[in-house]
């Protein structure tokens, strides 16, 4: 059983995802019965022996990407009380997963069940469907697309935590504040207006899945405005192999040279690439390929 620890605060679990420390983060409200992001299935023997010694009564998502959700419906037939929140989009992909799967086998192949695991479905009589602009007991919701177009975060009106999944950017300890920008569905004035909307509830921290919470809130949500703009900027004047030799000097520059791989785990330069010429293309700045 994990070592006590003080409740007042949310408990974040490192998932140590295929063994590396703060690539993925759970987060625990254990007085009331939540947990946000539980990760992937892959995880759960890390995350279970938390869970077990506090049952969840609600399994909160940001989204529906696998290294945050994909543990979901294992963990909703271990906890039968426990109920699944997530945003209207990416409801039905829960419920039924398939095309969500065959999507992410296309990206990750073979690599498949080594990084995430099963994904079972969730019950459509266990999930709590949301929109943006709930008040769930403690828990105040909010639409934040931009990283995904399913993609809701959640303020602690208790405790001033936002629990902002990817919308608030990838930031390990040591490191800088940078965004993961995978496909198929980045739109990055969407993910602005989210920024801003962030920002807007004031909150004392910022706790996101990679990784860790951050107090210097006003702080990290400018650095991840200027990285949106560079990545965009690089994006738009780079071949995939031009963006990742650039991404990846600027991580190596700013980061400590332990932390390079961590970053790489948590946002893989390729995707970030794929998903922001996606949306280049989308939005007619750049020819269709």
């Amino acid at each position: 059983m994990p070592a006590e620890t003080s409740r007042s605060e949310p408990r974040l679990v490192d998932l140590m995802h295929l063994g590396r420390p703060k690539a993925i983060g759970a987060w625990l409200l254990e007085e009331e019965g939540i947990v946000v992001d539980p990760g992937p299935a892959s995880c759960l023997p890390v995350l279970l022996p938390f869970l077990e010694a506090s049952p969840p009564r609600t399994i909160a998502l940001t989204h529906i990407h696998l290294d945050h959700a994909g543990a979901a419906g294992t963990l909703a037939a271990r906890f039968p009380e426990a109920e699944v929140w997530v945003h209207e989009r990416g409801a039905p992909h829960m419920i039924d997963p398939a095309r969500l799967l065959a999507s992410a086998g296309r990206l990750y192949g073979e690599h498949m069940d080594t990084l995430w695991g099963e994904f079972l479905p969730v019950p459509a009589e266990r999930i709590r469907v949301l929109s943006g602009g709930e008040r769930i007991g403690s828990m105040r919701v909010a639409y934040t697309p931009g990283h995904a177009s399913h993609h809701v975060a959640y303020l602690h009106e208790g405790r001033g935590y936002a629990f902002a999944g990817d919308v608030a950017g990838v930031r390990i300890e040591g490191g800088p504040t940078t965004a993961p920008t995978p496909p198929p569905d980045i739109d990055l004035p969407l993910w602005r207006e989210s920024i801003d909307l962030l920002e807007s509830w004031a909150p004392e921290a910022l706790a996101i899945t990679h990784f860790g919470v951050h107090r210097d809130v006003t702080e990290q949500l400018a650095q991840l405005r200027s990285y949106l703009q560079e990545a965009e900027e690089l994006a738009a004047s780079n071949d995939a192999e031009g963006f990742l030799k650039a991404v990846r000097a600027r991580t190596a520059a700013l980061a400590p040279a332990e932390l390079a791989s961590t970053y790489e785990q948590a946002m893989p330069s390729a995707q970030s690439y794929g998903g922001l010429r996606r949306y280049l293309e989308k939005s007619g700045r750049l020819a269709a390929s």
